[in-house]
């Protein structure tokens, strides 16, 4: 099991979760970030300081953003396990599900 990222941060990529993981699992990509499953400790610190809610447990995430999942997952399949996002850096990438959607707009 491991935490997801949804729609929220499409656009947003507020980092507040970054600052709070502490194994460096969240990356970020073109639009969004991503957390690798397999480098997520499920400790949760990131779920409550995202300010657009858009972290969820697994089992949690609402039935509309289901395929949150998937993009979570299949994002690292040519990365492999890099073992800390901060060395990455912005990748020039995003999952196609994120890449397919129109510009979000957030009222914060």
């Amino acid at each position: 099991m491991t935490y997801v990222i949804a729609l929220p941060c499409v656009d947003l990529k507020d980092k507040s979760c970054i600052e709070e993981c502490p194994v460096d699992c969240i990356y970020e990509g073109k639009r969004s970030l991503y957390i690798h499953p397999d480098e997520c400790v499920d400790c949760g610190a990131c779920e409550p300081v995202c300010p657009v809610e858009a972290i969820y447990y697994e089992d949690d995430t609402p039935e509309e953003w289901a395929d949150y999942y998937k993009a979570n997952v299949e994002f690292f399949d040519d990365l492999g396990s890099p073992g800390g996002a901060a060395k990455m850096g912005m990748i020039d990438k995003d999952h196609p599900i994120v890449a397919a959607l129109p510009p979000q707009e957030h009222d914060l």
